[in-house]
């Protein structure tokens, strides 16, 4: 990334905003697609939640078998989906595994399933403490992310 970078003129075009208000954007730097270029050289996954821009250049990467694809790897967003869908089966409201619980100074925080503190935390609900369905729930109604990330 830094010699993808080094002195170059860094622009960003945005796209959209995700579920949470972030911004989805294109970077460049002069006028090379960072994110194109990254793919491309094997450094990361098409994320085609978005779109699929990207996924020719990783689908030369892969057959190249460079960088990530040296070897078996499992997209992030893949682990993520899998840790959270084993989570989804495994709790008392069926699908919704984000545990919102009430700390010792009232501020109320959500713990998603890849959390670290995710297994150590439990959820008493005749206290207040809740389960919700997605991170959107958790935020409308109040709770704020663990501050681990």
């Amino acid at each position: 990334m830094a010699e993808l970078v080094a002195d170059r003129e860094l622009s960003c075009q945005a796209l959209d905003r995700d579920g949470y208000g972030r911004i989805i954007a294109r970077c460049f730097a002069n006028d090379q697609d960072i994110g194109a270029a990254l793919v491309d050289a094997g450094l990361a996954w098409a994320f085609r939640r978005y779109s699929d821009d990207y996924a020719p250049q990783e689908a030369a990467a892969k057959a190249a078998g460079i960088g990530i694809w040296e070897a078996d790897n499992q997209a992030p967003v893949d682990c993520r989906d899998d840790r959270w869908n084993r989570a989804a089966a495994a709790f008392p409201r069926a699908g919704c595994p984000i545990k919102g619980n009430i700390a010792s100074n009232g501020e109320r925080i959500y713990h998603t399933p890849w959390s670290p503190a995710y297994s150590r935390t439990k959820i008493t609900e005749g206290k207040g403490e809740r389960w919700f369905c997605d991170e959107a729930e958790a935020v409308s109604a109040g709770w704020r992310a663990a501050r681990w990330r």
